[in-house]
């Protein structure tokens, strides 16, 4: 008597001599294995197997078309470890044996066959089976904690960044809506340059953090209302370093080390004259250039207690003017496009009223 933990596994047989499959699964059925089915017709058999689920598969060779050798090349894509095959023929010739054994068979039995022996290699093969299944129900089990873990983990990375996004902005003439504006545009730009959408999400939460240095600048500068001078200016341009040591992290999650970059590089320019490294084109990273991009157009459409809104057409001109200088010229090109939609957005997410 086969163990109870087989009473249920499927046990498909194939032979086209019908007998053949009577004495196999009556003989099964006699050992505890209650879910047998069997196929005197070949190419049913290979229909139903490429189509259900099963445990293991007790296959002739020598049949009509398809015969047992066709069956396995059809079936070679299987796990042969959650799907054994034990093949059960009067072929026993080391040729056959060896080209069944070669296509994927686990198992070869020849005829007749000794029905102690045939039980013995069913209860080897289906503890094969089972095993296997196991392994991937517990891979699976593992693989969605890890999601689950990866999803709680993203979520305590994001809420860190909105703190520290809303502790700078208490130090800041920026408001809430301000660096909303920019993650949601930042997302935007991104998904139609045909990023993928973990990226496009990386940027929308890590976009609104590009000015969290600013936390690490005195009031008496950052708050100035008038012009700066040239050492408070130069003492200003610290806060992209600044920004990147609060976010750099030794062992950062994909957020953090974007949050890093933007904060670092989002004052770069395209041609070189940005600050703080003086990176031209391409080397300043590709979230920088979008978030510059967006910053600055954000900043010329809201008020500001020293400047009014500028018209949309003139800070659409001056995007267009500065493209090769301080912005990617493709981003420029692509931004075109997508005006409207940014629009819309920073009037459904406006301070005051702009003007058009």
């Amino acid at each position: 008597m086969l163990s109870k933990d087989f009473h249920q596994s499927r046990v498909v047989i194939v032979d086209d001599v019908v007998a053949n499959n009577r004495l196999l699964e009556s003989s099964l059925k006699a050992f505890g294995l209650r879910n047998t089915i069997s196929f005197s017709d070949s190419a049913a058999a290979l229909e139903w197997l490429q189509h259900n689920p099963w445990n293991l598969l007790l296959l002739d060779l020598d049949m009509p078309p398809p015969n047992g050798f066709e069956i396995l090349r059809c079936l070679a894509g299987r796990d042969r470890s959650a799907s054994p095959v034990i093949i059960i023929t009067a072929l026993s010739d080391t040729v056959s044996r060896r080209t069944g054994l070669e296509l994927g068979a686990n198992d070869y039995l020849s005829k007749p066959i000794d029905l102690p022996e045939v039980i013995l290699r069913v209860r080897n093969n289906l503890q094969l089976s089972r095993a296997s299944q196991d392994l991937q129900t517990a891979n699976q089990t593992l693989e969605q904690k890890v999601r689950e873990r990866t999803a709680q983990l993203n979520h305590s990375h994001g809420a860190l960044m909105r703190t520290l996004t809303r502790a700078a902005g208490y130090r800041d003439s920026e408001t809430g809506n301000h660096i909303t504006r920019i993650g949601e545009s930042a997302a935007l730009i991104a998904r139609a340059v045909g990023m993928e959408d973990e990226w496009v999400e990386l940027i929308r939460q890590a976009a609104p953090m590009h000015d969290v240095g600013k936390i690490g600048i005195a009031d008496h500068i950052l708050l100035k209302p008038g012009q700066l001078t040239e050492q408070e200016r130069q003492t200003m341009q610290e806060h992209p370093q600044i920004g990147y040591s609060i976010l750099h992290d030794e062992h950062p999650s994909a957020l953090t080390h974007m949050a890093a970059d933007i904060a670092l590089y989002h004052h770069e320019k395209w041609d070189g004259s940005g600050y703080p490294k003086g990176l031209s084109g391409e080397q300043i990273p590709l979230s920088a250039r979008i978030v510059a991009l967006c910053d600055v157009y954000d900043a010329l459409r809201m008020p500001r207690p020293y400047k009014a809104a500028w018209p949309r057409e003139k800070a659409q001109g001056y995007l267009r003017e500065q493209a090769g200088k301080h912005f990617d010229p493709a981003l420029v090109t692509l931004i075109e496009g997508l005006y409207e939609q940014i629009e819309a957005l920073q009037s459904a997410l406006s301070d005051c009223p702009q003007e058009d």
